[in-house]
């Protein structure tokens, strides 16, 4: 009997070895499969732009059968550098990214230019291009030497190139193919902008963020208290004066719509465009306006009669009829050429895509006129120099009218110089950039000076109006007598 059972406690013991062994065996098995495999990635998702069976014809999703062009599919490039890796079969996720309030921007797979593409095993997509201060002139595209080249880039991750690897869903990948060119066709992708990594102790970052914004404000002060002294006090509210104060509330609001600029770029492409807009209008009224006052004091000067003070509310109108239909007018036309004509050589799908920004040929409807309005303001400054030289005596309206001339010169000069430097502000190098910075910064307090600084009468106004008990003096002989004693000796409120 205890052998019998001696013998089956055996048998059982045999048993659970055995069955151990075998469940140790299938769970070695199992995990064995469950690693990684170095050249075979685990199934990841992919953004594709257009439907599975559909490419971008000209900007457009359309079926590729239509266009006898075969579908897009995925190919992979390892990080360091070697093609067509082997992914199991990944996830097309259809449709344009996600990118919130950031800027969606298209690019193109084109080696001959140094712009890459790279879709990576884990599902990033790579976007590796050439700093342009590094391409020499004698350095051409090699197709043969293109695999070594991309091999050398993502191992070296090399100075000579701007990179940004951007995660999944922050991307969309698609076949691109044009009618014009129906041999070629291109990888293309739409990608999320993305977010700048600040640095304080940056200088590049303090002048465009920092301190930029800090002059806008600035400037915006400045020029809105010239625009009230010239607005409140009774006496500056002629032509001139309300001239003036126009141009002045066109620079705010070009200063202001500027001030957007800054805080929308890369961020929100609707409010960055039609702050564009409003920045070049209001501009572009501003020099309307001071062609407006160089126009009057020519022509005043020509004119025998210089007493046109009763009209002076009547061609505030006039000038008012020019000045805003002429604005309006170029921006209308500015607005029409950029959506309508300036197509460009490859189109997006959508309008409001591709349109975060004014076009070339809507800036130059806006900025043409501008240089016809400082030649035509020359012209103004030369001819009426020649009529006030041949002037042998100045009575009180031609000391104004002097004092005014010389106003609008140093207006001119001053709105000019900054006109100018806002342009070649566009080229690529920082320094044109720091420079128009500096000069719009300085513009404000230059036409503060000229405003209200230099025209005595301006300070003498002031301090009559804020400090009325303290006692007036100024220099003997100085030749900017305009009746304003004689106002108020007369006790009137204006003249």
């Amino acid at each position: 009997m205890m052998m019998h059972t001696r013998k089956c406690n055996c048998t059982y013991n045999y048993n659970v070895i055995v069955v151990a062994i075998i469940f140790i065996a299938i769970a070695t098995q199992q995990y064995v499969h469950a690693l990684p495999n170095k050249d075979v990635q685990p199934s990841i998702k992919i953004n594709k732009c257009c439907e599975k069976f559909e490419i971008y014809v000209d900007g457009r999703c359309t079926i590729a059968e239509t266009v006898n062009a075969s579908i897009w599919s995925p190919i992979f490039t390892g990080y360091n550098g070697k093609a067509n890796v082997k992914v199991e079969t990944p996830q097309l996720m259809i449709g344009l990214p996600d990118c919130g309030k950031m800027q969606m921007w298209p690019v193109y797979n084109d080696p001959q230019n140094h712009d890459y593409l790279f879709l990576f095993p884990d599902g990033k997509l790579g976007h590796y291009i050439r700093k342009n201060e590094r391409i020499e002139e004698d350095e051409d595209y090699d197709e043969s030497n293109e695999q070594a080249e991309i091999e050398h880039l993502l191992r070296e991750r090399s100075e000579k190139f701007l990179y940004h690897d951007f995660e999944q869903g922050h991307y969309c990948l698609e076949k691109a193919l044009f009618s014009n060119k129906t041999s070629d066709t291109w990888h293309f992708a739409y990608v999320c902008s993305p977010g700048k990594v600040i640095n304080w102790t940056d200088t590049d970052f303090l002048l465009r963020k920092i301190l930029n914004p800090l002059f806008h404000g600035i400037s915006m002060i400045i020029l809105l208290i010239v625009a009230i002294i010239y607005f409140v006090l009774p006496t500056l509210r002629d032509l001139v004066g309300n001239i003036i104060t126009t141009i002045t509330l066109c620079l705010i609001i070009s200063q202001a719509a500027d001030l957007v600029k800054i805080f929308t770029e890369y961020s929100n492409h609707i409010s960055y465009m039609i702050a564009d807009i409003i920045l070049y209008s209001s501009l572009l009224g501003a020099f309307f306006w001071l062609n407006s006052m160089g126009f009057y004091i020519w022509k005043t000067f020509k004119s025998r009669n210089v007493f046109l003070r009763v009209t002076d509310g009547r061609k505030y109108c006039w000038y008012s009829a020019y000045a805003w239909s002429m604005t309006g007018l170029l921006t209308l036309l500015a607005i029409f050429a950029h959506f309508f004509l300036d197509t460009g050589t490859i189109k997006k799908q959508y309008i409001f895509e591709d349109q975060e920004t004014i076009g070339w040929l809507g800036m130059a409807v806006f900025f043409t006129p501008i240089a016809f309005i400082i030649i035509i303001n020359l012209f103004f400054y030369v001819t009426t120099l020649k009529v006030m030289n041949r002037i042998n005596s100045y009575g009180r309206i031609h000391n104004k009218l002097k004092n005014n001339f010389i106003m609008f010169i140093l207006i001119f000069i001053t709105m000019s110089v900054a006109w100018i430097f806002f342009i070649l502000s566009w080229l690529k190098y920082d320094s044109l950039l720091y420079t128009h910075i500096i000069t719009n910064a300085l513009q404000a307090p230059v036409i503060f000076y000229v405003c209200i600084i230099k025209q005595k009468h301006v300070s003498f106004l002031l301090r009559k109006t804020c400090c009325y008990n303290e006692p007036v003096t100024h220099a003997a002989g100085a030749e900017w007598n305009y009746g304003d004693e004689l106002t108020y000796m007369n006790g009137r409120n204006d003249y």
